[in-house]
């Protein structure tokens, strides 16, 4: 029978117009045009390059959040007052906007905080202009005295500090400040910085204590000190004087030139008796209070937060900030530490050097794997689609203004386990048909005609498969869209660079490489191979003594690589393709004959371990998170006081924090980069929204590690433990320990919202929410809180309303006179050169902070019935009232709600403890009126779930549609798609068995992606299987509409699985190959090994973490796959043809065309 197939080949050479061997018009006019083509390429290899170096590197992409805020100081107000007063109103006309998704607000003493969250698909300016008119209807109900108009804001990634650069040591905050600044004018002189943000230094101003007994003695009132101030420290124009033709500008110049010009101003004149400010106050040039307080290593330190501009290099501007911190070293004192914190360039720079590594690892695996089966120069081919693929792509990207970032750098490394397909199948392909005695030329034509659609069509399904994901709604989808983008791009280059450039190169350079059989053709080569190594050796002696390092660790490598070929693996080629292949293919052959004869037990079978895989994969269940979860690349120690801890009482307390975060990190010194810890103002969670005001009971320590290829063997998960371990058990003191994010912020993983209008049982309910759940003792909660705390201390004074009118006092007058007792007033400004400084008057602290003296201050006026001057103390008309209040008001579209969130503790994942604590809930008594959801990153989990099934439902009728089209058959589409069901059975063993988590985003993504690998060789064979059919019936003279014999198909089945042995078995191999490094985290500088012959090889690392899931999804499902599409595809095809001869036969109809 193989004789009788090997005749019909050469019939078809013989008489190529009556077989009509397959063309596709545009290989073949690259072919006939190969000049064109090279120019095209070396094009392509110049612009790919220079795209490449002048792509803009960043972090993140440059994602648009679909979220506004809008703030309003309105001091001196409590949170109710504030949610009454602005935050309502605000919210009433935000409802009324289209496209909103959420309105939540926060309500606070003196801020009202309003968060509104619109559809992912609205244009963020559009969103932006719409809140600002919606607060423009809404000034009319805000109070007329609100201290600054409401502000309107939003997100934007590329304003995120790419890095923080800390000054700190043993010196005053002047000394710091001056540097910091120095630092600050250097680094804003940088094109591809937009600001550099000064934090952590205290502000100066003038203060103007006031001695309460004196003031009052002499019947003087904070109005007369601030009359006095504003009306001396003022310069005014004076017009202009004509003289003589002239006009001389006059200015009357009166601002204060020194603090001490402020002490000797009169303040008023009673009975000719002049008082002096210096009598009655003391004023110093000091600092404001402090609202935070920051040290790095236990001194104090002042921060800069560089921002880079929008579509800058992220890389260009860390280095360029390098040299300026590195020259401003040489000026500065020495014992001043400036130190980097939270650099994104190095991740970013990591991942850069990973993809170009993963190139050269994926070109090097391909030419090896290749080699063994095609030779080292066909091989080549094949290597070269690679780094033109890739070029391509990145091209097109640049076109398209879209950055490198991080999703794109790993949508490149995936992709490299997927764009050789395209290009093994028809270099494979002209190689056959060369074998077979074709010339290049007619060999390229026909072998890349023959595949041409097959690919296309695979190609198109691949692409079908990814691009749902392009629409993937929310913040997850504006993070991770680049993805999908960057493989379909890619993808199609790779497509291009297989039917033209693959071509053309084949048809000019490809030879079969066989051994020869005379020894004196064999020794001419060899002597060849030596000479070219000798010269090599030269070379490389010769760049050794003229210094050029690099030269001589490259020709080295060559030299070595060359004779590694030659001796080594070209025999071992020969002997692959002489004596193991034709086994390996005799096996095939057997094996496929064998299912043939029983193809309903093997399709069954494989039904039967579809159902098995997934019982296996229920009983031994893996873990399920919602994102993958890397090492920490810093932890944040998040510390909570009482509400009303002064920001001294809590520095206190912080202080025996940082003893225990530093003793606990001792073990891990090696890898700590800093530690920074910063108390009051900024210590938000930055995974979080922001926090208006100061919030002086709260503090955050921040340990950063170097990066993970620096660490060794230590793990910074391991450190956040033991830092969460060594925080537990100070009194009065609630600790939170969290990690950076991995991804797009979805929330807490615990995060439980309570809904209801009354405000105060609301709070007494969460409290008693979390002891309930608390009781339970559900393993793997860090430690739940509620947002809103109860017991924020208040101190009320209650006007007598009548008592003040007998006496002539307003409630203005008591408020005002309280206000800047305690709080101050700002009444004018101090210049000195260009700055300038608030003067504000306030009590002296011996006064300010002692509520008899506050109480006794007697309110001082003329009165208008006498003309004299009269004192009225404030306890004559007021009273006091202590109490206390909740911290905010928060509310979630219009309902006020309160959230209880918690971390979840390492070797835990919410998906276990969320289903435990709803259970418990079921059973929770809730009062009327109340209910509660689940929040934050399960209700994200949710949403991107429904859609991945969505979109792998589109995915699936997508390549349907396309199948259909490729094969105008029913049969043939679903044999595919059934195909790729049975890939899963790979996927659900690997996990079932590997003990590998399931990462919901990753795992499912991996899934699409190894959908259109699958689908790719199953195609292919399909598509091969159609013609020897169609030829064979030419052959026997059969009409399209005679079906061949139930021999005569299984020989074309076995045939055509015979030949498409090779290029299923290389793309899956490959596949396999260019995904290995990154799901075990194999890393390898080949640049370092050139330069200074150390490979820097280690394993793991962030992106192993990450995008691992996905990598193992698809080895898990090709490896199975691979077996799927030789055995099983086949076995389907010849049961549809079985299935469609009898179906026919009972009807009694005339067959149909009989390729499947």
């Amino acid at each position: 029978m193989a004789e009788h197939w090997h005749k019909i080949t050469h019939m078809a050479e013989e008489n190529k117009q009556k077989d009509k061997l397959r063309q596709f018009s545009l290989s073949s006019l690259a072919v006939d045009n190969g000049t064109s083509v090279f120019i095209l390429t070396l094009m392509i290899l110049i612009f790919g390059i220079q795209s490449y170096q002048n792509m803009p590197k960043e972090q993140f992409p440059e994602v648009d959040w679909p979220t506004v805020y809008v703030n309003t100081p309105y001091f001196g107000n409590s949170a109710a007052d504030i949610e009454n007063l602005v935050t309502r109103p605000i919210e009433k006309e935000l409802q009324s906007i289209t496209g909103i998704k959420d309105i939540k607000s926060t309500s606070i003493q003196d801020y009202s905080v309003i968060t509104a969250e619109f559809s992912a698909d609205m244009d963020l300016d559009d969103a932006v202009r719409k809140v600002k008119d919606a607060v423009d209807k809404a000034k009319s109900e805000l109070p007329n005295d609100l201290d600054q108009e409401p502000t309107v804001l939003d997100i934007n990634l590329s304003e995120i500090p790419i890095v923080t650069v800390n000054i700190s040591g043993d010196y005053t905050n002047d000394e710091l400040r001056s540097y910091a600044e120095f630092l600050q004018d250097e680094i804003e002189t940088l094109d591809e910085i937009s600001e550099v943000e000064l934090k952590g230094a205290r502000e100066r101003e003038v203060k103007v204590d006031i001695d309460l007994p004196k003031m009052e003695s002499m019947q003087v009132t904070f109005r007369d000190i601030e009359n006095a101030i504003t009306s001396e420290n003022i310069t005014m124009s004076g017009g202009e004087l004509l003289n003589d033709d002239f006009r001389r500008a006059i200015r009357v110049k009166g601002e204060f030139e020194d603090v001490s010009e402020l002490e000797e101003m009169i303040v008023k004149s009673e009975n000719q008796r002049p008082i002096y400010l210096r009598e009655i106050a003391n004023v110093t040039f000091g600092y404001k209070d402090p609202t935070s307080i920051a040290r790095s290593d236990g001194f104090p330190v002042i921060s800069l937060d560089v921002i880079k501009r929008q579509g800058e290099n992220l890389l260009d501007a860390s280095d360029k900030i390098k040299v300026i911190v590195d020259d401003a070293r040489a000026e500065l004192p020495e014992d001043l530490k400036i130190s980097l914190f939270n650099d994104q360039s190095v991740n970013t720079r990591d991942q850069v050097s990973n993809l170009e590594n993963s190139i050269i690892s994926g070109v090097i695996l391909v030419v090896v794997v290749l080699l063994f089966f095609l030779g080292l120069r066909n091989a080549l081919f094949v290597g070269l689609a690679i780094p033109l693929s890739m070029l391509m792509g990145i091209l097109f990207l640049s076109l398209t203004g879209v950055t490198m970032n991080i999703v794109v750098l790993f949508a490149l490394i995936l992709a490299l386990g997927l764009l050789v397909d395209n290009a093994i199948v028809v270099v494979e392909n002209i190689y056959r048909y060369m074998q077979i005695g074709y010339n290049g030329w007619d060999a390229a034509k026909y072998g890349a005609g023959e595949v041409a659609m097959p690919i296309i069509a695979s190609t198109a399904t691949t692409l079908a498969a990814f691009l749902p994901l392009a629409f993937w709604p929310g913040i997850m989808g504006e993070f991770l869209k680049y993805l999908p983008i960057t493989l379909i791009i890619v993808l199609t280059s790779s497509l291009i660079v297989a039917l033209v450039i693959n071509t053309v190169f084949t048809s000019r350079f490809m030879k079969v490489d066989e051994r020869a059989d005379d020894p004196a053709v064999r020794k001419r080569r060899q002597t060849n191979v030596l000479i070219g190594a000798a010269v090599m050796l030269v070379l490389a002696v010769v760049f050794h003594f003229t210094g050029f390092d690099a030269g001589r660790n490259l020709l080295g490598i060559a030299l070595i690589v060359t004779l590694i070929n030659w001796f080594l693996l070209r025999p071992a080629a020969f002997k692959f393709q002489n004596n193991f292949l034709p086994v390996l293919e005799n096996s095939y052959d057997k094996f496929i004959r064998g299912a043939l004869r029983v193809p309903g037990v093997i399709f069954g079978g494989t039904f039967v371990l579809l159902f098995a895989a997934l019982a296996l994969l229920a009983v031994n269940m893996p873990k399920v998170e919602f994102f993958p979860s890397a090492d920490p690349l810093y932890v944040n120690v998040f510390v909570d006081m009482p509400l009303g801890t002064d920001i001294n009482a809590t520095y206190e307390s912080v202080q025996e924090v940082e003893a225990r975060v530093s003793k606990a990190i001792e073990p891990y010194q090696g890898i700590v980069e800093a530690v920074l810890t910063q108390i009051g103002e900024n210590t938000a969670d930055p995974n979080g929204p922001p926090e208006p005001g100061a919030s002086p009971q709260k503090a955050r320590l921040t340990v950063s590690f170097v990066p993970s290829k620096d660490r060794g063997e230590l793990s910074t998960f391991d450190a956040m433990e033991d830092i969460r371990e060594a925080v537990r058990g100070i009194p009065g003191v609630k600790i939170t320990v969290d990690k950076n994010a991995d991804g797009p912020n979805a929330g807490k993983p615990i995060n439980l919202e309570i809904q209801g209008e009354d405000i105060d049982q609301l709070a007494i309910l969460s409290e008693d929410v979390i002891n309930y759940i608390n009781s339970k003792n559900i393993p793997g909660i860090e430690e739940l809180q509620a947002d809103i705390k109860i017991g924020k201390p208040e101190l009320i004074i209650n006007v007598d309303r009548e008592a003040a009118r007998r006496y002539g006092v307003s409630t203005f007058d008591i408020a005002n006179a309280v206000r800047t007792a305690v709080f101050g007033k700002e009444v004018s400004k101090f210049k000195e050169g260009e700055d300038e400084y608030p003067i504000f008057i306030r009590l002296d602290e011996k006064y300010r902070y002692d509520i008899d003296d506050l109480l006794n201050q007697r309110i001082t006026f003329r009165s208008p019935a006498t003309g004299q001057i009269s004192q009225v103390p404030i306890s004559a008309v007021a009273d006091i009232k202590f109490t206390s209040t909740y911290s905010s008001i928060k509310r979630k579209n219009l309902d006020r709600v309160i959230t209880i969130y918690s971390n979840v503790l390492e070797g835990y994942y919410p998906n276990e403890i969320i289903p435990e604590i709803d259970r418990w809930m079921a059973a929770y008594d809730l009062p009327e009126g109340f209910t509660y959801e689940f929040t934050g990153e399960q209700q994200q989990q949710a949403e991107d779930m429904d859609f991945l099934y969505t979109a792998f439902g589109i995915a699936l009728f997508s390549i349907f549609l396309i199948i259909v089209a490729q094969f105008n058959s029913v049969a043939s589409p679903f044999i595919i798609i059934l195909s790729v069901l049975f890939s899963t059975i790979g996927v659900f063993l690997g996990y079932a068995f590997g003990g590998r988590d399931i990462s919901v985003i990753f795992t499912g993504v991996g899934i699409i992606s190894l959908a259109g690998v699958v689908v790719n060789n199953a195609i292919v064979l399909i598509d091969f299987t159609n013609i020897l059919v169609d030829r064979k019936q030419k052959e026997l003279g059969y009409s399209k509409n005679q079906f061949l014999e139930s021999e005569d198909m299984k020989e074309a089945i076995i045939q055509g699985g015979a030949t498409r042995l090779r290029p299923v078995l290389l793309t899956a191999i490959t596949t396999v190959l260019g995904l290995v490094p990154l799901a075990v985290g194999f890393n390898f500088n080949f640049f370092t090994l050139i330069t200074d012959l150390d490979p820097q090889i280690f394993i793991g690392g962030d992106n192993t973490a990450i995008w691992g899931p996905m990598a193992w999804t698809v080895i898990y499902g090709l490896v199975f796959a691979t077996f799927l599409t030789l055995i099983v595809v086949p076995v389907m095809y010849y049961l549809a043809y079985r299935l469609k001869v009898g179906v026919l036969k009972v009807f009694g109809k005339e067959p149909a065309p009989s390729a499947v």
